[in-house]
């Protein structure tokens, strides 16, 4: 076991924890954000994306040990007082979620994409997509609702 220190949506931990533990499993079994979803294991799906030091990563390719001193944000630390954010309350408005599986991780990979300052164009939308695997939407309502986000 060894010991790590980080933030998570804001809260200081300090655990301990088995070294090969992922940081999905982490956040998800030992901190109970089960917003993490684990889908591939392979970073493939995307699922599991998550923002470390402002970052979107895949957060089932990290070690918990990894994320040692960092700041993690997952898409419960999204939502500031129980209100969504702008690009949240587009994904309902544009019904961007279906099943909801995938949702997570497009909104944190979305969000990483929208904080690099320049609006992204519907293209550099469509390519951050490519990353996510969704198999309900068919994607459009996704775009819509980033891009809707992005012009704003």
């Amino acid at each position: 076991m060894i010991p790590i220190e980080l933030t998570v949506n804001g809260r200081r931990y300090v655990e301990t924890v088995e070294p090969r533990l992922l940081l999905s499993d982490f956040l998800r079994h030992g901190l109970g954000l089960t917003g993490t979803h684990v889908g591939c294991e392979h970073g493939v799906c995307g699922a599991c994306t998550v923002r470390l030091d402002g970052v979107a990563v895949r957060s089932c390719l990290l070690l918990a040990a990894q994320a040692d001193g960092a700041e993690v944000l997952t898409v419960e630390g999204l939502a500031q007082d129980g209100e969504l954010t702008a690009l949240q309350e587009a994904f309902r408005r544009h019904h961007a979620l279906q099943c909801g599986f995938c949702t997570p991780g497009i909104l944190m990979a979305a969000d990483d994409l929208l904080s690099r300052g320049a609006p992204p164009s519907r293209d550099e939308i469509v390519d951050l997509l490519s990353g996510q695997l969704c198999r309900c939407t068919g994607y459009t309502p996704i775009v819509d609702a980033i891009a809707e986000v992005a012009r704003t």
